[in-house]
This record gives structure tokens, C-alpha cells and sequence, in this order.
């Protein structure tokens, strides 16, 4: 039997005496589009941060691509296969976007990005990423920006430049926190579309926070999990979770305003 591309086990998330996970479970399938919902402060991102090593969990354990990822740090995960982006993003600022995404994203959280561009390559590896690079400037229809500086961006701009970079890793599963937050509704929609593409197509796993509930009950997920209070209410298909009066009555108010 094939082993999902994460499983989470009893996961508990305890800052002082504030418990802001609550011993949840769930799994990702390998090549599924997950969304992951509730209000604000219900814990969705201390997941995530828990998950990719960003946060010591309090109890539970985490299986990357079948591999036990308890304990581990943010670059030993990644290089398991997993990356992220941010619900604020982590550009360099200084640097222009092609060059954002050619800094490895295994130095993400190294402090001095130039040492990562100035690694020895071959010629013609470099000239291969540099290749890849723009090719995913194209997927995300931002190849115009891409001698833009980051400090230059918007907001929009900047959450999609994140995705590029979490792209680049060739990732096996993609976390993703609110990544069309700030984004205009029509290309908010084609960047889910070609998400859904890069699951179907590549296998690529997703996992993505998204606040707004109304648009991701309306894109082509697999399946939704449902938090509130640090815990999970309910999981199931879009049209499950539409239907569910637990949720309806908690998030999206009274059946008949539902669409």
C-alpha cells in the first residue's frame, strides 16, 4: 500500500499555557489538493510551522513521503522534498526576482543569500536553472516582472515570486499558506487552476491555507480540512464541507446565504 505524501499523528502545539494545536490527525495523498480552512488564530499556520520544522511540536509525530519527520530542521525537511511558502513573504529584497528564484531554496533561511548564488556550477547547469527559473515565471504569468527588484512588488506580485521559489526545489509536496492572498480574482483563479495542473500532471502533494472560504469552497480540491479552536471540525469534499451544518453554521452563516 502506498504511503500518503504526509501523515500527521496527535499533533499538540502548546505555547505556555496556551494550547493553539490540539491533538490533530490528518493525511495528504500523494498528488491530492488539500485546502486547509477556519478563522483566524485557529491554528492553520502553527500547523504548517509545526509541520515544516519551523516550530518544535509539543507531542505527535509527522511523516514526510513516508519518512518520520518529527523533530527535524526546516532544510533537513525540505531536502526530504517538502517546501513552503509563507503567509508574509521572504524575499530578498535587494536582489531582482529571476535572482530570487535562483537562490537555492536549501538557503532559504541563510542570512547571506550571495554565497548561495555564487556556489560553483557548471555552465551548463546554471544555464539549465536559469531555463527552469523563467520557465516558472511563465507558469505564474509574471515573467515580465523578472528584472524587477522585490522591493519594487506588490503585494500580489510578492506572494507569487514565493510560490517561483518554492517551485524551484522540484518539491514532492507543497505547502502553501494563503497563496493568492492579495492577488486580483482572475489570476487568483488561474494560479489555482495551474496548481491543480502541477498535482495532476506532475504528482506534486499540496496542502494550502486559504482564508477566504467562499473562493476555495469554489476551486477543484480534493478534499477541505476544517479547523476551529485548534482543533479539526470536519473534513471532506467541497461539497461535503458546503453541506456540513457544522461548518455553515460556525463559518458561512445560514444555509439558505450559502451558493
Amino acid at each position: 500500500m502506498t504511503k500518503p505524501a504526509l501523515r500527521v499523528s496527535n499533533l499538540i502545539k502548546d505555547f505556555g499555557g496556551l494550547r493553539a494545536v490540539d491533538k490533530i490527525s490528518f493525511q495528504v495523498g500523494r498528488g491530492e489538493l488539500i485546502g486547509l480552512i477556519g478563522p483566524n488564530g485557529c491554528g492553520k499556520t502553527t500547523t504548517f510551522n509545526c509541520i515544516s520544522g519551523m516550530l518544535n511540536m509539543t507531542a505527535g509525530k509527522v511523516e514526510v513521503l513516508g519518512q518520520n519527520a518529527t523533530g527535524m530542521r526546516p532544510d533537513e525537511i525540505q531536502k526530504m522534498g517538502l517546501t513552503r511558502t509563507f503567509q508574509h513573504t521572504w524575499l530578498w529584497r535587494d536582489m531582482t526576482v529571476i535572482e530570487n528564484l535562483l537562490v537555492p531554496t536549501r538557503r532559504q533561511f541563510s542570512p547571506n543569500p550571495i554565497l548561495a548564488l555564487l556556489r560553483p556550477n557548471s555552465r551548463k547547469s546554471e544555464d539549465k536553472r536559469i531555463a527552469e527559473a523563467y520557465a516558472v515565471l511563465d507558469l505564474l504569468e509574471i515573467s515580465h516582472i523578472a528584472h524587477n527588484l522585490a522591493s519594487e512588488l506588490s503585494g500580489g506580485q510578492s506572494k507569487l515570486v514565493d510560490i517561483g521559489r518554492a517551485l524551484m526545489s522540484s518539491p514532492q509536496f507543497l505547502l502553501l499558506d494563503e497563496p493568492v492572498a492579495g492577488v486580483a480574482g482572475p489570476l487568483a483563479e488561474r494560479i489555482f487552476q495551474n496548481l491543480r495542473s502541477l498535482t495532476s500532471d506532475k504528482g506534486i502533494s499540496m496542502l494550502v491555507i486559504e482564508h477566504n472560504m467562499d473562493f476555495i469552497l469554489r476551486r477543484d480540491v480534493d478534499r477541505i480540512i476544517v479547523m476551529e479552536a485548534g482543533q479539526i471540525l470536519t473534513e471532506g469534499t467541497p461539497d461535503e464541507i458546503r453541506q456540513s451544518r457544522d461548518v455553515v453554521e460556525a463559518y458561512l452563516g445560514d444555509p439558505g446565504e450559502t451558493k
